[in-house]
């Protein structure tokens, strides 16, 4: 009889969760692996012919998602760690997003792992276990300049995915929120849709793109040893930061935040709520 997890990993053509996927089957376990184009995930077909089931999936669409889920379920007969990781990168300041944009660019990177979500519960429910794991980003701690719609994707799933691992949480499922660093995944090329630039920010863009620089980051093959480890713990947290410079990062900016909140705390106890 088979043994291992039973993983379903979207967005899994590349980046992340490409590494996810190799990762995955590398340790025997068996993987759905769903894309919108799951052409790049011919080799590890060929590599893998009994462990990986693959079909093409455009999250945005929920009736395809239920339905995917279904299929994800039927080819392994469970599911055991749901790996939510579809999503892109709408690049450009607030003022400059078209409204089909940024629908667009929430469509995917938001409804589309709420929908994930709803599809993969009633199996998960009827097992009585299950994992979620739910790939935001350490920018999701706040905003930054041209990046404002992917990191208010980011927070909203991240506040909605806080309620889930609460709902669900006596149900057997644990639910945790993946804060990912930086890494070469491919999300400011392939992954990337621009906004027409307005002349008045091209100040701000050009002093954002120096101090951003050419670095690229890590390769995703590098995160997915945590995330084999992070499917593992009986008890996982609620949320981890994955990448030690985006730990420190993040650390640092809570402190500052704090900051803040400390200078004008006169202000805030002005009121009585």
């Amino acid at each position: 009889m088979k043994t291992g997890k039973v993983w379903f990993i979207t967005g899994a053509s590349r980046g992340l969760g490409r590494a996810f996927t190799e990762a995955a089957l590398g340790a025997g376990d068996r993987v759905v692996a769903v894309a919108r184009n799951i052409d790049p995930l011919d080799d590890l077909a060929a590599l893998y012919p009994q462990a990986l089931v693959r079909f093409s999936l455009d999250v945005s669409d929920r009736a395809a998602v239920f339905d995917g889920a279904r299929r994800a379920f039927d080819a392994f007969g469970q599911l055991d760690v749901v790996v939510n990781n579809a999503g892109g990168l709408l690049y450009g300041m607030v003022e400059e997003a078209t409204e089909e944009q940024i629908r667009a660019h929430l469509d995917v990177n938001f409804f589309g792992a709420v929908w994930v979500a709803q599809a993969v519960l009633p199996y998960l429910r009827a097992q009585g276990c299950g994992r979620i794991l739910q790939v935001t980003s350490m920018g999701s701690t706040g905003g930054m300049a041209t990046v404002g719609f992917y990191g208010a994707g980011k927070v909203a799933l991240d506040s909605l995915s806080e309620a889930l691992a609460m709902e669900v949480d006596g149900l057997g499922i644990k639910v945790t929120i993946v804060e990912m660093g930086g890494y070469a995944t491919g999300l400011f090329t392939a992954g990337m849709t621009m906004t027409e630039p307005i002349a008045a920010y091209g100040a701000l863009r050009t002093e954002l793109e120096e101090m951003w620089g050419e670095e690229t980051g890590p390769d995703p093959s590098t995160a997915a040893p945590v995330i084999l480890e992070l499917a593992a713990l009986p008890n996982p947290p609620r949320r981890l930061i994955i990448g030690s410079r985006s730990y420190d990062q993040v650390l640092e900016l809570d402190r500052t935040r704090a900051g803040l909140y400390q200078e004008w705390e006169h202000l805030s106890r002005m009121a009585p709520g």
